[in-house]
């Protein structure tokens, strides 16, 4: 299996996915251990929240699990959130702690190598060409990488995650009119709650891409998973009714993303 689908269009707006796959070659699969197996840390149905949402938008999927090689985390292996509770590059456990790997098969540093070679560098290839070919049609491109989670994982947060979690590195990664716009649509959502930049600012594909003064613009959007989930255990069913209430709120964002791109004003 390729590691990234792309799927091309003619929006400024491009939707990255690093997360929602779950393949994994058979001589890692071999290495994980039971816990591991479950795949439990995958965004859950995020491709199939914002399928057809917005017309044109460009899609970048990763295929491989996060478990191969975090799409989001930085190639050298540097921390997002020093001294916190995170996971690595090619993580050694889950998101509550426990151990993914069979004793003595924790991947070593030849197998994060060959790794990057083979996953982690031809997805954020494959990004790094959508937004420069969105941007040579537009003068600008906008990439909002979605994600989801569960909404209580106490090893990582205290209490409950809101619904929406908002993320520009403190404002640093897109314009001020995005961050504003998506801001404001979610805090009118009713029956959601949200927070800008708070346990989550933006992983390394919005810290790193995002560059308003180069005319690219990052945002990212971590849903709690109880927004569209049957259940945050196994099988992680899709909800269809939480679903569809979600994705009109979902659809908003994106539209008033686009047009604020094709304005004149950025």
């Amino acid at each position: 299996m390729e590691p990234v689908i792309i799927r091309q269009g003619t929006s400024p707006v491009i939707l990255g996915f690093p997360h929602v796959g779950t393949n994994v070659p058979e001589a890692i699969a071999a290495r994980l251990n039971d816990n591991g197996k479950i795949l439990a840390d995958t965004d859950w149905h995020v491709e199939r929240l914002y399928d057809g949402l917005l017309d044109g938008a460009t899609m970048v999927q990763a295929t491989f699990h996060r478990y191969v090689i975090d799409a989001n985390r930085d190639p050298e292996g540097v921390s997002l959130y020093p001294g916190q509770n995170t996971t690595g590059l090619v993580p050694e456990t889950d998101f509550d702690g426990a151990a993914i790997w069979k004793d003595g098969e924790t991947p070593d540093a030849d197998d994060i190598a060959a790794r990057l070679d083979a996953f982690h560098r031809p997805y954020h290839a494959a990004l790094a060409a959508e937004i420069a070919r969105v941007k040579a049609i537009h003068g600008i491109a906008v990439l909002y990488d979605c994600h989801s989670i569960r909404s209580h994982i106490p090893f990582l947060f205290e209490g409950k995650l809101p619904d929406f979690n908002i993320g520009t590195n403190l404002g640093i990664t897109c314009a001020p009119e995005f961050e504003a716009a998506v801001a404001s649509l979610v805090s009118g959502a009713r029956g959601y709650d949200y927070a800008l930049n708070g346990r989550f600012k933006g992983g390394w594909t919005t810290r790193h891409y995002g560059q308003p003064e180069n005319g690219v613009h990052a945002i990212q959007m971590e849903l709690a998973q109880s927004t569209h989930l049957a259940s945050e255990e196994p099988p992680f069913g899709y909800d269809e009714e939480k679903a569809e209430r979600l994705r009109l709120h979902l659809k908003d964002i994106l539209e008033r993303i686009e047009r604020i791109a094709l304005s004149a004003r950025i």
